[in-house]
This record gives structure tokens, sequence and C-alpha cells, in this order.
């Protein structure tokens, strides 16, 4: 951990370059990165890890990153099939974002969620790596999630709880207004889109205090609608999105059942956008 005069704080100054040389991503979709495709990245995904990883590796050398996340896991794949992996790696940052699968499934327990999750955060931090973990963002702006509002701010309010015990990071997506809005979000609702990464991307890197080049961005206006257009656009997302998830769930199939993680070792960085990021005007989708 790098030093500051608050021994709880896991901060660095913006005067100086950040500590950090080995850095390890875990968890499902969102970490993943899927909605933020990029042919040339492993599993044609980039994401806000990449995103991330990218400006981190900029400022220091011999830096290295490895994501172990794979989509549609639930909180115990994740912890049974990449915590180890995670520590086999000896990384000094990991980020760990898991549970959400579990909380938006009908019935789903937050609380046993969070029992499973400490157990992965005790782990992880237990040889002094900086930890990130996440909160689940505010689903009251969508319809389709909004049903579930109060079961994520349990698993949110479990997770500040674990979070200060372990002395994690916290990266507050509940506080990230800026994506509640379906314009950073693909077409199927759940997963962020290419502006949504980079928000997130942006708000890990003002957890870990690292002073970087990103700029917020805008997206395009609103495209109006009228009610009956946006009834047939409800239609094609249950059919392409909605009634494929529900049947994997009756055939006990996930998304992530053929996939691997994308980045099973820790690699240098290879920036895949130079410049468009800190560059991109708003309204571009990077």
């Amino acid at each position: 951990m790098p030093e500051s005069s608050d021994p709880r704080s896991p901060y660095v100054p913006n005067a100086g370059p950040h500590p950090w040389r080995r850095y390890v991503a875990l968890g499902d979709s969102f970490t993943e990165g899927v909605g933020d495709p990029e042919p040339d990245s492993p599993n044609g995904l980039r994401g806000w890890a990449d995103r991330a990883a990218e400006v981190l590796a900029s400022q220091v050398d011999d830096f290295a990153y490895a994501n172990l996340a794979v989509r549609g896991k639930l909180i115990r794949q994740v912890v049974d099939g990449q915590v180890d992996a995670a520590l086999a790696l000896t990384p000094d940052l990991i980020t760990f974002s898991a549970g959400g699968n579990d909380v938006i499934r009908p019935g789903g327990d937050p609380d046993a969620v969070a029992v499973l999750f400490e157990d992965a955060v005790q782990r992880l931090s237990a040889d002094g790596a900086t930890l990130v973990v996440f909160t689940g963002i505010d689903t009251n702006f969508t319809p389709v999630f909004r049903g579930i509002r109060g079961r994520v701010a349990i698993y949110n309010e479990n997770i500040r709880a674990i979070a200060e015990k372990h002395d994690a990071i916290v990266a507050d997506q509940w506080g990230l207004k800026e994506v509640q809005d379906m314009r950073f979000f693909d077409d199927d609702r759940l997963h962020m889109n290419p502006l949504g990464h980079h928000e997130v991307a942006r708000m890990v890197l003002r957890a870990l205090n690292v002073p970087n080049d990103l700029q917020p961005m805008q997206p395009d206006p609103r495209p109006a609608h009228n009610w009956r257009e946006a009834r047939a656009g409800d239609l094609v997302w249950a059919r392409t999105h909605l009634v494929p998830w529900v049947l994997r769930r009756l055939r006990h199939q996930s998304s992530g059942d053929a996939i691997t993680a994308k980045r099973p070792e820790a690699m240098p960085v290879i920036t895949l956008a130079p410049g468009r990021d800190a560059a991109a005007s708003p309204g571009e989708q990077v």
C-alpha cells in the first residue's frame, strides 16, 4: 500500500506517479467489457478495466495487467474460479466486482451475496494489495430494473461495510449520476456502451486519485419517439435480449459458458485508442 498520513487511506498524492505495477481485474461481464466492442482486443471487448489500465500503464514503467472476468458468472463462480488465479499473479492492485448477476435474478439475496463477497475481499486484501470494490448502479432510471432498486441498495450497503472493514476503496456506481441514462447503455439495456465504460474508467481513476486526461463526454441528443415507436422498440428488445436471457435461466445456461478470461496472464498494456479518449468531443462515442 502507498504511504499516507492516514493509515487507512490507499490514495496517492497527485504530485507523484502512482505506485502500482501489476493490476488484476476480477468479475463478470461488467469487468470483461461487454458492451464496449474493440475488434483488436481479446474477446473483442475493451471495457472500463482496459481503459483504466491503459492510463495506469502510461504513467509508470513495467506495468502489467490481467483481466480474469467472464460474462454471466455468479458470485460463487467468480470467487471459486478467479480469486486463487488472481492471487497467483501477485498483484499490487485489484478490482473486484461481483454479485450483480445474483442480485438481478428473481429472489436474489444480497445478504447471501455479501457472505461470499467478504470471504473474497478478505483473501484478496490479505497480502496488502490495494483493492477496489464497486457498488451497484441506481436502477431507478430504467423501468427494466427499477423493481430491484431496493435489493441493489442493500447490496451496496453490504459492500460499503465490507470495504470499511477491510480497508478497500469503494468505486461508487450508485453515485455516478452521469451514466443513469439509457444513452450510456448498450441495446440490451443491461450493459454499458463505450460511453458508459469510459465514465466508469474515469470514476475508478478518481477513486485511486490518479490524474489523467480522460474527458467527460455527453451522448447524442435523445431521439424523438412517439408511443408507438417506443413500444415497437420494447418488443424488439424483448425478442432480442429478454427472451434469450429467460431461456438461458430455464436451461441453466450462462452467456459465459464457452468464454474464457481475455487476459489470464499479467501482460504489458497496449493502448488501443491512443489520444482518442482524451481528445474526443462531446457527443463522440469512443
